[in-house]
């Protein structure tokens, strides 16, 4: 969550003046210089010290693991976390502010330029996450630090609709600095379509939502909550493809836990929970973000302050994991990252430092190697691969 915060007035002044569009270096929008399988992708980020051009456009030789930036856009304050519709044609940002707002952005087919479709109030304050249901239908937001979820029905040109749904949690937790109320801070669908997860950082809360896409309704199914141990702070989600078992990736103690998923009532069970860091390491560190190979045999979480991606193997079979690596990142301050369409490299946001950078990842193994590959952004927080449309996890 970033520290600078917004007003509504500022927020519907800065949405007012629409999307720049992209910026464009060289004629490059039109494709000059640029190699077949070459990959799109989106960064978001904090527009500090009044910066608007809060989302970048980056070009990826997929061969070489090389970035390079093809413009900037303006998608409102602080758009600090990314969501691209399953047809591809829209994403949608949160525009983290004191009063939350989320800005749906129309995707231009040949250029992957950004133009306004709309925006809407989260109801709530901070947004940090927006992802999409499996089916295009809605859109599901996390309030960090008003500690609430909302749901917003999508239109057909990709426009939000005003919240249809929005759930307040209340509580708090052990830690008095960081669990003095609920912190709602990731919300997705599970594979099925049929329930939404999500993760409160304040309460050491897993909560279960019935979801109906199509009618746009979201049911808390409180009995099938996971309580996680007291002060662990769970921040991100992640599904494995086809084991019924759920991933999760907590802040203050640095934990990935894993949860049996019953898939025909949401119940969730915490069967396991491992450290994110090497043996013996000692310091400050709060995991991050998490993200499940779709092969379902590697996992990686990021660590902020060892600053580092964690490699966890996956046993196809049960589900065990086990640490394998802890690589660099070669930043300071590792944010969200994702693995390209072609799995053969992992681009990370590195926020303090101001830096995306790109790991080497061996396709067989799913173990991370260093490359000298950096693309210099300011202060990055999610990358978004414009060919991954509709991956949540």
């Amino acid at each position: 969550m970033s520290d600078r915060t917004i007003s509504r007035r500022e927020f519907v002044a800065a949405s007012a003046l629409g999307v720049v569009g992209v910026a464009v270096r060289g004629g490059r929008a039109s494709g000059e210089g640029w190699q077949p399988g070459d990959q799109l992708l989106y960064i978001g980020g904090y527009t500090e010290s009044g910066r608007m051009d809060g989302v970048h456009l980056v070009r990826m030789d997929v061969a070489s693991g090389a970035l390079r930036l093809v413009g900037s856009m303006n998608a409102g304050p602080n758009p600090s976390f990314l969501a691209i519709r399953p047809n591809g044609r829209t994403m949608y940002a949160v525009n983290e502010l004191a009063e939350g707002g989320l800005s749906a952005l129309a995707i231009d087919r040949i250029t992957g330029g950004l133009t306004p479709v709309g925006q809407q109030l989260t109801h709530g304050a901070d947004p940090c996450y927006v992802s999409l249901d499996r089916s295009g239908w809605v859109a599901l937001v996390a309030n960090y630090t008003s500690g609430s979820v909302a749901l917003f029905p999508l239109n057909a040109n990709g426009a939000l609709a005003p919240a249809a749904v929005v759930d307040q949690h209340h509580g708090s937790g052990p830690n008095k600095e960081r669990q003095e109320g609920p912190h709602a801070h990731c919300i997705v669908a599970d594979p099925s379509n049929r329930f939404a997860l999500n993760t409160d950082l304040g309460l050491d809360r897993v909560f279960v939502y019935r979801l109906d896409a199509r009618h746009g309704a979201l049911q808390h199914v409180e009995s099938s909550d996971a309580q996680m141990p007291p002060g662990s702070g769970p921040r991100h989600i992640a599904f494995h493809p086809t084991l019924p078992l759920v991933f999760v990736a907590s802040e203050l103690a640095s934990t990935l836990t894993t949860l049996r998923f019953d898939r025909a009532s949401g119940k969730l069970t915490v069967i396991d929970i491992r450290s994110t860091l090497p043996e013996g390491w000692r310091g400050t560190n709060l995991a991050a973000d998490i993200h499940v190979a779709p092969s379902g045999s590697v996992l990686y979480v990021s660590n902020r302050g060892h600053n580092s991606v964690a490699v966890f193997s996956v046993s196809t079979r049960a589900g065990a994991v086990a640490l394998e690596q802890t690589v660099s990142t070669a930043g300071d301050w590792p944010r969200n990252f994702s693995l390209d369409p072609t799995g053969r490299w992992l681009v990370v946001a590195n926020q303090r430092s101001g830096s995306i950078n790109v790991l080497a990842r061996d396709p067989h193994t799913g173990h991370l190697a260093p490359t000298d590959q950096r693309l210099d952004v300011p202060a990055p927080s999610c990358v978004r691969f414009r060919a991954s449309v509709g991956v949540t996890t």
